[in-house]
Parts: C-alpha cells; sequence; structure tokens
C-alpha cells in the first residue's frame, strides 16, 4: 500500500505516531527554510512539514512540487507549534513532520481550483469532471448518493426484498418518451431499446412468484431535458404482490423516513407523511406536486368574478375557462415595477396576463372595505361587495395583494403555481432545512390529447383503475380514476407508483381506450399478457428517483450535481464528447446507412 492512513484521519492522540500518507498537493507554502504543503485525499486535508535539516531529500523534492502533484510522505505525527493550529479542520491540532517523500506523478496546471467555491462555470467543470470531482463538495455527494443507495439495500432486504437485475437490451415497447434504440448486427435490420423502466419485466417478475422485488435500476427515456432530466437516470425500482396502494405508500413512507433521518438528522421531517388526493391537490396548490411547507393557498372564484363588470373575467367564464386566486399576505403596497414583474411571471407560465387586488392595510376588516381601500387595474369594473367576496373566498386580509388568473384550468393553475413559487421565495416561507414529504393518490386514468384527439395515459397504460371503475373503462374514460400515488417532497416529484393490472381482460380494455390496434397489443405486449393469463397475483410498486433524493439532501436544485458523469441539456457529454460519430466499417457491420443533411 502507498498509504497506512487517511489525510484526514490524524489527531491529537496520534502525537508520536510513525505514518505514511498519499495524496494530491493541494496548496504549498514556503516559510523561510520550511516548506508547508496541505496534502489532500478524499478524507480532508494534513499539513505536510518539510524541514532541510530533518531531510534534506525530501526537502528538495518538495521545493519542485506544484498543485495536484501526486505524492507519498512517511515521518513523524507532531503537535502544530502554539498558535499555529487550525480550528477550521479535523486534523488542525496536528502536523506530519516528513523523514521521505517521493512523486507519485505529476500535474498540468489544473483549468480551475480544486476549491468548494469554485469560479469555474458548468461547462469547464463537466468537461474536466476527473478534476471536479476532487473538490470535497463533490466527493461528499457522492458518498451521499452512495449512502443512500446502502440505506435503501438495507431497509429492503429487512423487508423480505430480493433484488434482482433485468436486461438492458430489450424489445422496444414505448412508455411516453423514444426509446434509445440499440441495432443487433447478428440479426440484421432489428433493434432492441434500452429500457425507460423496468415496468413490464417486473411485472414478470411478480407472475413468477419474487413477490418483493428491487433494482437500483438504470432507465433512458430520448426526450427534451430539463435540470431534473437527464437522457440516463437511475432509479430505485420496486414492485410488491398481494398489496394494497396502502402497503406499498407505508413501505416506502418508512424508507424515506429512515433515509433522511440518518443523512440528514439536523433537519425538520413531519411523519405521517401527508396525503393528498390529485383533485384536492390541484384545488389547494395548483399542482400535483405541491410544496407544502408553506400555505398560500388558492381558491376558485370564477362564480364571483363573472359578476363582476370585467370582460376578460366574463369571457373566460362563458367559455367554460376558470378564474382562480390567492392572498399574498402583506403585499398590498407592492410598487407598479413590483407587480408588473409578477405579471412577467404570470406570463412565463402561459397566462396571458395577471389581475391583482390591493387591500389597504388601513381598512379596519374585509367586511368594512370601501373603494378607498381597494387598489387593482380593474378597480373600474368590480364593485366592493365583489371585492369583499373575492377577498373573503382566499381569505384576504388588509394589507394583503390578491393575484388572480383566468383562463383555462391548466393556464390558471400553472400561472398560480409559478407565483405562488415566486411569493414564497419573496416573503421567505421557503425552510430549505425541511424536508415536507406528501403523497398524492387518486390521479384520473386517462388524459384528453386535444392535438390528436385521443385518450392517453395520465401515467402508463398498466396502472389499475379503480375497482368500482372498472366498468366505465370504455363507456367514460374521463371519469376513471386510478390506484396511482406519487410521493413528493418540497415540491418535486420523487417517485410514481400504482397498483398494477393484472387481469388480462382489463388490460385490454385500457389498450382498447388508448387505441391501440390489436395487432400492435399482439405485438407490443404480447409476452406481458401471455403472463397473465398464467395466474398473476394482484401487485404494484414504484420508480423513485435516486437522482433527485439525492440532489435534495445534498441541497442541489440540479441533479448534474450528484451524479459522477452527466450530460448536458442537450444530451452532449463533454468529457467523453459523446453522441460521436462512428466508422463507416462499423455502419456496415451493422447494415446502416446515414441519410443526413449536408
Amino acid at each position: 500500500m502507498y498509504k497506512d492512513t487517511d489525510c484526514g484521519a490524524p489527531r491529537s492522540s496520534d502525537i508520536g505516531r510513525e505514518i505514511t500518507v498519499a495524496g494530491w498537493v493541494h496548496r504549498r507554502r514556503d516559510h523561510g527554510n520550511l516548506i508547508f504543503i496541505d496534502l489532500r485525499d478524499r478524507t480532508g486535508l494534513l499539513q505536510v512539514v518539510f524541514n532541510p535539516e530533518l531531510a534534506p531529500d525530501a526537502h528538495q523534492l518538495a521545493e519542485g512540487m506544484r498543485s495536484e502533484w501526486v505524492i507519498q510522505a512517511r515521518g513523524t505525527i507532531r503537535a502544530r507549534l502554539p498558535g499555529a493550529a487550525n480550528p477550521n479542520l479535523a486534523t488542525g491540532e496536528v502536523e506530519l513532520v516528513v523523514s521521505d517523500s517521493q512523486v507519485l506523478n505529476r500535474s498540468l496546471t489544473p483549468p480551475f481550483e480544486v476549491e468548494d467555491d469554485t469560479d469555474a462555470d458548468e461547462s469547464t467543470r463537466m468537461a474536466n469532471r476527473f478534476i471536479d470531482i476532487r473538490r470535497p463538495e463533490m466527493l461528499s455527494r457522492l458518498q451521499l448518493r452512495h449512502r443512500v443507495t446502502h440505506l435503501i439495500w438495507d431497509h429492503l432486504t429487512e423487508n423480505g426484498f430480493t433484488q434482482v437485475e433485468t436486461p438492458i437490451l430489450i424489445k422496444s415497447t414505448p412508455e411516453g418518451a423514444r426509446d434509445y434504440v440499440v441495432p443487433s448486427r447478428v440479426r440484421p435490420g432489428t433493434f432492441y431499446a434500452l429500457p425507460q423502466s423496468p415496468q413490464q419485466m417486473k411485472q414478470m417478475l411478480m407472475v413468477s412468484g419474487v413477490e418483493r422485488y428491487f433494482q437500483i435500476a438504470r432507465c433512458f427515456r430520448d426526450e427534451d431535458l430539463r435540470a431534473d432530466r437527464q437522457p440516463e437516470h437511475t432509479q430505485l425500482d420496486l414492485e410488491m404482490s398481494f398489496v394494497h396502494q396502502e402497503d406499498v405508500m407505508a413501505l416506502v413512507e418508512g424508507l424515506y423516513t429512515r433515509i433522511v433521518r440518518e443523512t440528514r438528522p439536523e433537519a425538520r421531517l413531519e411523519t405521517p407523511f401527508a396525503k393528498l388526493s390529485y383533485d384536492e391537490a390541484v384545488e389547494r396548490y395548483g399542482s400535483d406536486k405541491p410544496d407544502t411547507r408553506y400555505g398560500l393557498e388558492m381558491s376558485t372564484i370564477t362564480d364571483i368574478a363573472a359578476q363582476s363588470d370585467a370582460r376578460v373575467f366574463q369571457a373566460v367564464a362563458s367559455s367554460g375557462g376558470t378564474i382562480r386566486a390567492f392572498a399574498a399576505p402583506g403585499c398590498a403596497d407592492y410598487t407598479r415595477r413590483q407587480t408588473d414583474q409578477l405579471i412577467d411571471v404570470a406570463k412565463a407560465a402561459g397566462a396571458q396576463g395577471l389581475v391583482y387586488i390591493a387591500i389597504d392595510k388601513s381598512a379596519p376588516s374585509i367586511d368594512e372595505l370601501d373603494a378607498d381601500h381597494i387598489r387593482s387595474p380593474l378597480k373600474n369594473y368590480m364593485s366592493v361587495e365583489i371585492v369583499k367576496e373575492i377577498a373573503h373566498a382566499v381569505e384576504a386580509s388588509p394589507g394583503d395583494l390578491v393575484l388572480i388568473v383566468a383562463g383555462t384550468k391548466t393556464v390558471a393553475n400553472n400561472a398560480l403555481s409559478a407565483l405562488r413559487t415566486e411569493m414564497a421565495e419573496r416573503l421567505e416561507l421557503i425552510d430549505d432545512n425541511e424536508f415536507k414529504f406528501a403523497w398524492v393518490f387518486d390521479f384520473p386514468l386517462f388524459d384528453w390529447d386535444d392535438e390528436t384527439g385521443t385518450w392517453t395515459p395520465a401515467h402508463h397504460v398498466f396502472s389499475s383503475p379503480k375497482q368500482e371503475h372498472i366498468p366505465l373503462i370504455e363507456s367514460d374514460p374521463g371519469s376513471v380514476y386510478a390506484d396511482l400515488f406519487d410521493l413528493t417532497c418540497n415540491g418535486v416529484e420523487l417517485g410514481s407508483g400504482s397498483i398494477r393490472i393484472h387481469d388480462p381482460d382489463v388490460q385490454m380494455k385500457v389498450f382498447n381506450v388508448i387505441g391501440y390496434p390489436d395487432h400492435e397489443i399482439e405485438e407490443r405486449f404480447g409476452h406481458l399478457l401471455k403472463a397473465f393469463r398464467y395466474g398473476a397475483p394482484p401487485h404494484g410498486g414504484m420508480g423513485l428517483g435516486l437522482d433527485r433524493i439525492t440532489a435534495m439532501l445534498a441541497g442541489q436544485s440540479n441533479i448534474r450535481e450528484v451524479i459522477a458523469f452527466p450530460k448536458t441539456q442537450s444530451a452532449w457529454d463533454p468529457l467523453f464528447d459523446a453522441p460521436s460519430l462512428i466508422a463507416e466499417e462499423q455502419l456496415g457491420e451493422l447494415h446502416i446507412e446515414l441519410d443526413l443533411e449536408e
């Protein structure tokens, strides 16, 4: 071994001990004849002292050492001189006096300093990820990710789960996004797909009698990227037989409670997790992944606002739209510039605009409002009585600013949800040290696609309708709700699950509603339907993103910060320069000819 002690290990109790350490030169300082090097490895820093009187050869070698050189040092631990201790380092009370040293490798000048507060931009960091990961905070995030994975293994093993690997090369059965496809050389003209999830395979494992399965699975989706998406991601995939929705939720809630308490013991965590139906979440928060750390709850005021003389409200109400609002406490004195900023937020989220009502704090109460207490661009089109009704509906008080959006239900919810987040940040209502989990359940089974004029699965085609809604699948798809449930935390969706269809006849009905012809059903899903005909047990499970929960635990909003080698938002890997062209010879072996525009 090149070392017998980690750099971050020595303490005062080790004074007088001879050790050997190895790592990277983090910083070098010359003080008279002495050379001080902060030596770094994954555990921390250790001050290493080269004294020409004690080790002249080692001192001469140290004169040429530069940042990020890899060295080995052997010597004796001693206490630092009085006044020289560094309370910011775990090893700050001691130092290593070198008796022998050697250079294990040299380094070019790195493109940025290996410091947590680096000023390097993300593209530079990603192109030099092998250097970026040396930074303590990056190493810490990867170690956190490992710890989360370890806790998952421990918890699920203790609960009777079996880890099973499923294939990476599978049949293409798109599940909402495009598949990444892999051409087969040995079967020309055919293609494998990389799995978007192990969904069908884990259901087959339930038919196979495994009963409790899990896997830390790699998943691939060829879709447009966002800050929380990658073309490949890692998820905790689990499935359970003979369970109801509540059983899966209880298992996962116990796991995530354990993960947070063991990795972020100082954080605020409320248990049991809140539970909201999909309809309730959307009505109160305008989103199916609500941030419940703060209030600012919404209300529908369509019937009230439509009674005003405001044409915009009347037009939206008469066309079947919705008018929704919430109160921002203490913001009635917002300036024109501030309200214009809020209008921009609403427009960026898809709204045509934003209506506000400022209720002056001088008003004795809402019931005692008069026209002088009201400021709004639509003041001349709303009576004081209507303003009172709106204020009561959103539980506003004197001094509050009521924010109103009119439009389709989707537009109103999206815009108000964005405004809700904006106001929570402005009012400093968000506690970054709180993990507020919430279950959202009872989703609709189908969504209507206006562009195609067809029904689409709200999550995926394998989710089970509620038993009492099975007779409605073909006659009234829009009324069918499912045993679907999402786990959310602080406004982020962490995972999605459902009780699955295990009856082949019910599965066929769902396929038919979506519009799959019989030959396509057999071609894409015949293997699963065949398995169902051989005694499939009731079963359900979840897929939960490992990247997302790790990012939250690490206090990061971008999952790229907790992935060792991520892709950019254009699905490009700047370190390995992937994707890239391949040789004509390889294309020929695969019987592929490219047809690219010049």
